[in-house]
């Protein structure tokens, strides 16, 4: 999608998600103690680092590092709050607020940590020649369920075939997949 568009999108969906934004960042600070907002940095397009920002859904200091230990169901770090918001994606909300800065696209692979990137392979690096999306290829092909390195080449294939036709399909997977829930946490 054109850079304008996202930018459209991304404002609209802060407008109305905005009450949803609120009552979740009330149910976090009542849920437990730390910021509303997870900030973290990652790598996006032409490998430059930016900080991704996130609906906070672990204990503060679970991910001391920032490199991303992955998360399974029922991990004790995720908090009561934060798993409802992992489940219906919406921890990802404040990622609007990075495609709004020109940071992220609504569509794209999703940013990676700085750590992943040095395992890359020079196919694999071609995911860096777009902006990193709120959602995309790889997410609406399986997200966590399917393995690290098909997600990586998934995000590479869909850099050398995006198109408007191709955001949109996704876009539309992504919205089915978050009205039923499938697909979206890890196992």
């Amino acid at each position: 999608m054109p850079p304008a568009a996202d930018k459209l999108l991304a404002a609209l969906g802060l407008l109305v998600l905005s009450p949803l934004i609120l009552a979740a960042a009330i149910w976090i600070k009542l849920d437990s103690r730390g910021p509303v907002i997870y900030r973290q940095s990652r790598v996006g397009k032409g490998e430059a680092e930016f900080e991704m920002l996130k609906l906070r859904t672990m204990r503060e200091g679970s991910d001391p590092v920032g490199v991303g230990t992955a998360v399974l169901r029922g991990d004790p770090r995720v908090t009561r709050s934060g798993a409802f918001l992992r489940r219906t994606s919406l921890d990802e909300v404040p990622n609007l607020v990075n495609v709004l800065r020109g940071e992220m696209a609504i569509v794209g692979p999703r940013p990676s940590l700085a750590a992943h990137t040095e395992h890359f392979s020079l196919q694999q690096h071609r995911r860096f020649d777009v902006l990193p999306g709120i959602t995309g290829w790889a997410q609406v092909q399986g997200r966590a369920g399917i393995p690290w390195e098909e997600r990586v080449e998934l995000d590479a294939w869909y850099a050398d075939h995006r198109s408007a036709r191709l955001d949109l399909r996704i876009l539309a997977k992504t919205l089915r997949l978050v009205a039923t829930g499938h697909g979206l946490a890890p196992d």
